[in-house]
Parts: C-alpha cells; structure tokens; sequence
C-alpha cells in the first residue's frame, strides 16, 4: 500500500475507505450465498425496533453502512480526475452512496414480493364470478360443480343453489360458502 502515500489527501482518504469496505463487502456476499448471514450481527446503540410495522429491513444497518461507503468511495476515485472541485466530488459521492443504498431496499423489496402467501381460501371465493362446469341441481338437492379463478389460479369447486337447477356453461356468483362447497346464484 506504498502507493496510496503518494496521493493527494483526499483520494487517498477514498482509498483508504474504498479499500476495507469492499473487502467487507466481498465477505457479506460470501456469506449470504452460503446461508450463513441470518441478520447483520451487530447492535445498534440505538432503538431500531420496528416492530409493529411492515418494514423488512432497518436503515441503519452495518450492511446499509457498507453499500452507502461502498458507492461513496469507489465514485469518489472514479471521478476524481474528471471533477476538480472537491465539494462537487464529495456531493456525487454522497449521492451515489444514498442510490447504492436505495438500490439495495430495491431489491430487498422485489425478493420480499416473493414469498406472498398465496395460499387458497374458499371464503376468498364469495363475490366472485364463476362458470358452472357440471350443472348444479336446483333446491339444494345435489351438488355440481363451478370452475372460478382466484389469484391467477383456476379451481374446480363443489357447489349448490336454492335456485331452480343450472346448466353446464352458465356464469354464476358465489354469495356463500356451507362446508366447503360454494352456494351460487345464477347470473
């Protein structure tokens, strides 16, 4: 590291972040590949808890500290010949740091959408419009059965009606729902 004495103060100060926090940042990426980063570790000395909310994730975390270092440093020694003025460098670096961390909720949020319970409920299924695949007696006296879609997904459901008998094709509402069958009236 012999060459960062030869510098000027404030890129070797980008450096000498620059360096730590991307080798930081290589081992947390290690670690969450291999299952082994749970939560960041490290206690705040101060009162995080959110719980009560929905929010997945803290904004000041180790692992936020590192993504906004990260983005701050390596554009601070990007552009450091290309920006003269210090102030307008350090304010790019700022920027960039807040995106690297913005960037981050980002994704978090994306793969957050991804474990949605979207398990089936009947009771979801009443209001909805449905179509009678086998016809369905009248007066409640047997049971037929209605084809409706619920969250993106088709079901093929038992029904009845104390209305006079439905045939095959017909659309139906579902206003009930009696020992997992579905009580529907013609539309």
């Amino acid at each position: 590291m012999d060459f960062l004495n030869n510098l000027e103060p404030l890129l070797r100060s980008f450096w000498y972040v620059a360096v730590p926090t991307s080798v930081i940042f290589l081992i947390q990426t290690i670690l969450t590949f291999a299952g082994v980063d749970a939560a960041d570790g490290l206690d705040a000395d101060f009162d995080g808890d959110m719980s009560g909310t929905d929010k997945p994730f803290q904004l000041f975390s180790f692992r936020n500290l590192i993504n906004f270092l990260l983005g701050f440093s390596w554009t601070g020694i990007s552009f450091y010949q290309l920006i003269a003025n210090p102030l307008l460098l350090i304010a790019l670096a700022i920027l960039v740091g807040a995106g690297f961390v913005a960037l981050f909720f980002f994704i978090i949020l994306q793969i957050r959408k991804l474990s949605q319970n979207n398990t089936f409920r009947i009771a979801s299924t009443i209001n909805q419009v449905g179509s009678v695949y086998l016809s369905i007696p009248g007066q409640k006296n047997g049971k037929g059965k209605v084809q409706i879609s619920v969250k993106g997904a088709f079901f093929e459901l038992d029904a009845i009606t104390a209305q006079e008998r439905i045939k095959t094709g017909e659309s139906v509402r579902i206003i009930g729902v009696e020992n997992n069958t579905l009580i529907v009236e013609k539309i």
